[in-house]
């Protein structure tokens, strides 16, 4: 029964995203983490993880929002 469920470490979604929704989504993320307290420690590794995968800082500050959304 448990055959069909998403396995650790295993890919469970691809996502495609422009620039102005990595840079959102990147934002929301960082938010996030900066608001998690130290009892929420599992969440805050698994946001860093993803956080990990993303462009850095400078590449995500270097994305002009107004621009790609015109």
């Amino acid at each position: 029964m448990t055959d069909n469920l998403i396995q650790p470490d295993e890919v469970a979604y691809r996502l495609h995203l422009t620039a102005a929704e990595l840079k959102i989504v990147h934002s929301a993320l960082k938010a996030l983490s900066d608001d998690l307290g130290h009892e929420e420690h599992d969440v805050k590794a698994v946001v860093g993880s993803v956080l990990a995968k993303l462009p850095g800082e400078h590449e995500i500050r270097a994305i002009d929002l107004d621009r790609e959304l015109r």
